[in-house]
């Protein structure tokens, strides 16, 4: 065995096969790696609260040319499934004169 200095205790197991102290610190790393997962989560959803700016349908128009002519930089794709969303429709069929909720 090792020598060890007076007040130095071996590094051991508390008890034999030495789980305990492994499985604590195994729950001690999951509950930080959740803890983290939890907060980033939150970060990147941002504030709960969902800005929109309202548009009227005009003649000739549709999901696809309103999303492509609101959001250039954007997958229209994308920015046409946000606006169904937004407005409850089922589809892309929309009429002259509706309003519709375009998220920011």
């Amino acid at each position: 065995m090792y020598a060890a200095g007076i007040g130095v205790k071996p590094w051991r197991a508390n008890r034999a096969g030495g789980t305990t102290s492994s499985w604590r610190r195994l729950l001690a790393a999951v509950a930080a790696v959740l803890a983290l997962s939890v907060a980033f989560a939150l970060g990147a959803r941002g504030s709960g609260e969902a800005h929109y700016t309202t548009v009227v349908v005009q003649p000739g128009d549709t999901l696809w040319s309103i999303a492509s002519a609101r959001y250039p930089a954007d997958d229209v794709r994308v920015r046409v499934d946000d606006i169904e969303q937004a407005n409850g429709l089922q589809g892309p069929g929309i009429q002259v004169g509706q309003s519709l909720r375009l998220p920011s």
